[in-house]
């Protein structure tokens, strides 16, 4: 087999010479640096030198509209509810509505507010919606992060992946919110740039990931895409945990139980079965490497388990870039850029690939950006170390949501392989939401590709079979109007928008129910 023949070559591609550490040369410095700092923007006193000021505040401005349009819901609907017993009810609604969010309301709930008590907690799962329907609609036609694949930010990041010797960039987040925003904030990549999949505790899917492997592998080999086959790159998987530096013992990652520990060694011991899998399926010399990620979601701060080049890790080492920042905040920033080679050199056990150093140190550059983000936009760290997101996110898609705390992701093709992740969104939201009396928010998405026959109608059949499956997983809380769910498809080869195909605030669904 064509995959069999040419990974058995890559030790000739690779020579037997043993990685050399890797240090930027003066040029090579000032290349990278123009390249991160696409934006611009001058350090202050209080920031650091490497710190891209003018992108930190198109990044604040952009979570700030989009979290407000959420955060207005409640107030707005608490105007709407002191109104429901007067004479224009429905129209002095709507104006609100408008007025506050720019959206219209379902008429037919405003309308039975005369014959029985308003129904407030499906108003509030309709702003919901509409509100995620909005957001959508902005991120895919006005691309705010300027991170679409057609963007300067795109294609030069992807030159630069190619660089470090790696062909495409799979990323596996934890499904807690606050690390929704980790690609296009904590690590600062184009979104565009990366394969994200979600999953509660990072523990994604093995075998999946061997076939998205596969299907990789072989359109570099019939399309040359996304790189020459003939090239030594490799499929770069990585694993992105996270802990709590605040409160370590009750902030951290539910799935592990707060422990940071067992958290690593899972989403390490993860990515070794990836590999093995991929050793065994393909003989050792696949071109798989592996990284290993922690988030402090209390300043966003990243710490980098460092690979030797045979993808080896000391789990109680790590390079942090907290300790970076202060050991380089004093430095003019190609002589910090120097040291950052050099804390990444010495984090590994063993030598590490000049790629893997060279990647490394652009994600800790980009990572110094975001903890000033913190530092200036949420005094140091955020106020709302737990959870606070807004409404939860099943299927798969959701490639417009990169905002921390925004989103509960609970990647799935069926609700029963993916209870595990969806039980914990659950636990998670009877906290933020049923303690109020208000519902829990679902969007179910199923992205499809509009060039495949019969795609599309086989999307829309995933979101119905899928809203069934949680109606009754969750009946309970279906019954008492606590939990509403929103349907919505979206043709991933187009720059469209998410379209809604249904949901359970819809009469006849309700019905279905």
């Amino acid at each position: 087999m064509a995959f069999r023949s040419l990974a058995n070559n890559r030790k000739r591609f690779l020579g037997p010479t043993a990685p050399r550490k890797y240090f930027p040369s003066a040029t090579e410095t000032k290349i990278e640096q123009k390249a991160i700092n696409l934006t611009g923007g001058m350090p202050t006193k209080t920031s650091h030198p490497l710190t891209d000021l003018v992108e930190n505040k198109k990044l604040e401005s952009y979570e700030s509209e989009t979290k407000q349009s959420f955060d207005r819901i409640v107030p707005l609907l608490k105007r709407i509810s002191a109104l429901q017993h007067e004479e224009d009810f429905v129209e002095k609604s709507q104006q609100l509505a408008n007025a506050e969010l720019g959206i219209e309301l379902p008429i037919h709930i405003l309308e039975k507010a005369w014959v029985q008590p308003l129904d407030m907690r499906a108003l509030f799962a309709a702003c919901v919606f509409k509100a995620h329907e909005n957001s959508s609609d902005k991120f895919f036609n006005s691309d705010p992060l300027n991170a679409s694949a057609d963007s300067q930010a795109a294609k030069s990041f992807q030159s630069f992946l190619y660089e470090c010797g790696f062909h495409l960039l799979d990323v596996t987040p934890c499904a807690d919110g606050r690390l929704a925003h980790s690609i296009a904030y904590a690590l600062r990549i184009p979104f565009s740039s990366v394969r994200r999949r979600s999953h509660a505790g990072a523990m994604f899917d093995v075998e999946k990931t061997v076939n998205r492997w596969v299907k990789t592998e072989h359109k570099r080999y019939r399309e040359s895409s996304p790189n020459s086959f003939n090239e030594q790159t490799s499929y770069l998987k990585v694993v992105l945990y996270h802990f709590s530096s605040l409160d370590p013992s009750h902030q951290g990652c539910a799935a592990h139980g707060s422990n940071d520990k067992l958290a690593a060694s899972s989403g390490y011991q993860r990515l070794l079965d990836f590999q093995e899998s991929i050793e065994n399926s393909f003989c050792c010399g696949a071109s798989v490497d592996l990284l290993l990620i922690g988030l402090d979601t209390d300043t966003d701060a990243i710490r980098v388990h460092v690979p030797d080049s045979k993808n080896n890790v000391n789990l109680d080492d790590w390079v942090s870039t907290t300790d970076v920042y202060e050991e380089t905040k004093h430095l003019p920033a190609d002589q910090a850029m120097v040291k950052i080679s050099e804390k990444i050199n010495l984090g590994a056990s063993g030598q590490v690939n000049p790629g893997m150093v060279k990647f490394i140190r652009r994600l800790i550059v980009n990572n110094i950006s975001q903890i000033d983000y913190v530092r200036h936009f949420h005094n140091g760290s955020y106020s709302d170390a737990g959870h606070a997101e807004r409404f939860i996110g099943v299927g798969i898609g959701f490639k417009e949501v990169h905002l921390r705390n925004l989103t509960y992701f609970a990647h799935l093709d069926t609700v029963e392989e993916g209870a595990p992740d969806l039980d914990v969104g659950i636990k998670i939201f009877k906290g933020l939401n049923v303690s109020r009396d208000l519902p829990i928010p679902i969007v179910i998405r199923f992205d499809y590709s509009g060039k495949v026959p019969g795609a599309r109608q086989r999307a829309l059949s995933d979101c119905k079979r899928v809203n069934n499956a949680i109606c009754s997983r969750y009946r309970y809380l279906v019954d008492k109007g606590l939990l509403h769910t929103c349907l919505t498809i979206r043709d991933r080869d187009k720059k469209d928008s998410a379209e809604v195909v249904g949901s359970s605030l819809d009469p006849v669904l309700k019905e279905e129910h």
